[in-house]
């Protein structure tokens, strides 16, 4: 079956036609984040009460019984408060839903139009109630351009994707344009790749394009590793089908007729829909051979990854498809030249592949209306640590550092999630990879040029931020252990030199370092960012060198004063307790397991140094943030 530009019209308006006979739609989040709080039961018990009242409610039309019924979505966004149910028209976004609710949604909202206001968020700041995403400036802050789609259509549904304009880009890519022609479109648009580099992405095909072989390679990386990181996974379950059409028109531009989608198996629901979009894309004849029509022909496969950060790199991840280990390789010669068994690919990211459809759509001038001169259209961000609202979100590019974390994530919170005010430290932008933005740089704009401009990278979008109780000795530490851990460990420099890092760093939370040991940290993350062979190498050290140019104090304190600042590092931390906030409620003696903790009930406590084993339960216990770690 060959599915043509008035074919997919016709579908499209059949599935509208279909649509129409519902009063009502009821969409259920099933992204990672809520399946894992129970939404498949809450969308299940959905179908029965739907069933049950007999009402015509919702998206999903099965013809064999001609009823409606209520359907799920992607990621939603807004991860905290979920598992979510939006309903339209109306725009009704009901939050923390149970199954145990659905009844009560049923008759007060679908019955008697009513809102369920226990189910309403409630803005934190003033308290309000507000009644959809619409009144929420976790969304209104937004510009959700790629994920726009995700949280509204049916990921495992083609026709819907089609009836919201899928998969036009691609048949006019392939019935109207010369690679040449969409090369150049994409050179126009500004594009850059949204793996963490930057690259120009129409300038990546183009050089691609001018290779003379007969066969060549599109490859999606869907290797997400990054700690905190998901924006990639979020755009595979909510929307995999633009990643397949960005994939086809990629292959157009370079004339390519074969592609791999390399999702890590950690995304299991990931993968699952991923290849389900491509089956129905095949059955339809989207893939194949002459697609929409065309003479062309684009095979597209799933491969799935073996969970290891380094192959997230262009030619580890290479290897990993040519069944080899996967370790880089040097460059050049680049994937464009000789890539996937030795013919020229291309390589992008999930988030780059998903916007190549709706630049076509909208068209060059209104996309770089989003974004900056040099960095135009949006970028999608894995918003998480210390805020209110952590979430999948998406902002324009040249968004600064305070709108993101205040104006959508909502401001700082405790590490017992209240709010902090004044309790911002620093954001860790761009995962092991990137580096630590501070209070100096809440202003900066978050964009490619501009972060990099201060010893920062936007990478693929993790932001993992950090109140003032965090120490930042500790978050370079788990930085260095991840990737130390996950170095391939064909180098010396990388191999051995984060091991040695590694080291160095327990010996500064431990009490073992001594005056000379920052000054050999810092040589040796120098030495590993210049020497090593491949990006996780050389972006390795970033952590710990951006937190030693922001907060040297702290290091100084752990190496010259035997004492943590924030009191998180046990070995180096004294606890006591601040009598202007202790209130004597006793919680903290309770939950000392060898009776430290003394005093008089309403009088403020005390802590014996000498018999407290620094467990902290103390500080986990104390409701009033009385207990302090320091000198």
């Amino acid at each position: 079956m060959n599915l043509t530009l008035a074919g997919l019209n016709k579908i499209g308006e059949d599935f509208h036609k279909q649509q129409a006979v519902a009063t009502n739609r009821v969409i259920v989040c099933a992204g990672t984040g809520c399946l894992v709080n129970g939404s498949m039961k809450v969308y299940e018990e959905f179908l029965k009460s739907i069933a049950e009242s007999k009402l015509a409610v919702a998206t999903e039309l099965k013809e064999e019984n001609g009823r409606a019924s209520a359907s799920k979505s992607g990621c939603q966004g807004f991860c905290q408060i979920g598992p979510l149910v939006t309903i339209l028209p109306e725009g009704i976004l009901y939050t923390k839903v149970k199954a145990d609710d659905v009844k009560d949604i049923v008759e007060t909202t679908l019955k008697k139009g009513e809102l369920l206001h226990r189910l309403l968020y409630i803005e934190p700041g003033t308290k309000k109630l507000c009644s959809g995403a619409q009144e929420m400036p976790f969304y209104q802050k937004q510009r959700r351009f790629v994920l726009d789609k995700c949280g509204r259509i049916d990921p495992e549904d083609i026709r819907e994707y089609i009836a919201e304009g899928g998969y036009i880009s691609g048949a006019q890519a392939c019935l109207e344009m010369t690679s040449e022609d969409i090369c150049r479109l994409i050179i126009a648009s500004g594009l850059r790749g949204r793996g963490g580099g930057g690259f120009p992405t129409g300038k990546k095909w183009d050089l691609a394009r001018e290779q003379k072989n007969e066969k060549k390679y599109i490859i999606c990386n869907g290797d997400e590793g990054d700690p905190g990181a998901f924006m990639d996974m979020g755009i595979m379950e909510g929307n995999p089908h633009s990643v397949i059409e960005g994939m086809i028109i990629a292959a157009m531009a370079i004339e390519a007729d074969e592609g791999y989608v390399y999702v890590r198996a950690e995304y299991p629901l990931a993968v699952k829909r991923v290849r389900k979009a491509i089956d129905d894309a095949y059955k339809l004849g989207v893939l194949g051979k002459h697609i929409f029509g065309s003479d062309y022909t684009f095979d597209l496969k799933v491969m799935e990854g073996a969970g290891a950060f380094v192959c997230g790199e262009e030619t580890a991840l290479i290897a990993s498809i040519e069944g080899k280990r996967g370790m880089p390789s040097p460059k050049p010669p680049y994937p464009v030249q000789s890539g996937l068994w030795g013919k020229p690919t291309v390589i992008n990211n999930v988030e780059t592949l998903s916007t190549i459809p709706l630049i076509l759509s909208v068209g060059i001038n209104k996309y770089r209306e989003m974004g900056t001169a040099d960095s135009p259209g949006t970028k999608t961000f894995a918003v998480t640590g210390h805020v209110a609202n952590a979430g999948l979100v998406e902002m324009s590019l040249g968004t600064t550092l305070r709108q993101i974390v205040f104006d959508v994530a909502g401001g700082i919170t405790s590490d017992a999630g209240k709010p902090l005010n004044n309790g911002f430290k620093a954001v860790q932008i761009g995962g092991p990879s990137g580096g630590c933005l501070t209070a100096d740089h809440l202003d900066l704009p978050i964009d490619f040029d501009s972060v990099k401009k201060v010893g920062a990278m936007v990478g693929s979008g993790g932001l993992v931020v950090l109140n003032k109780n965090t120490c930042m000795v500790s978050i370079a530490r788990f930085f260095m252990q991840f990737t130390q851990s996950e170095s391939c460990g064909k180098c010396v420099l990388c191999r051995e030199g984060t091991k040695q890092m590694l080291l160095l760093l327990d010996d500064i939370i431990e009490g073992r370092a001594d005056e000379n040991t920052l000054t050999i940290l810092q040589d040796l993350a120098y030495a590993v960012q210049k020497g090593s062979l491949c990006g996780l190498g050389k972006t390795a050290p970033n952590p710990v060198l951006s937190t030693l140019r922001h907060f040297r104090d702290e290091y100084e304190a752990h190496v010259k004063d035997k004492y943590c600042p924030t009191g998180k590092c046990k070995a180096l931390t004294r606890f006591h307790i601040d009598e202007t906030l202790c209130t004597g409620c006793m919680l903290c003696a309770k939950k000392c397991p060898v009776s430290a903790i003394t005093g008089e009930k309403g009088k403020p406590y005390h802590i014996d140094e000498k018999l407290c084993t620094k467990c902290g339960n103390c500080v986990v216990s104390c409701r009033f943030e009385a207990i302090k770690g320091g000198k």
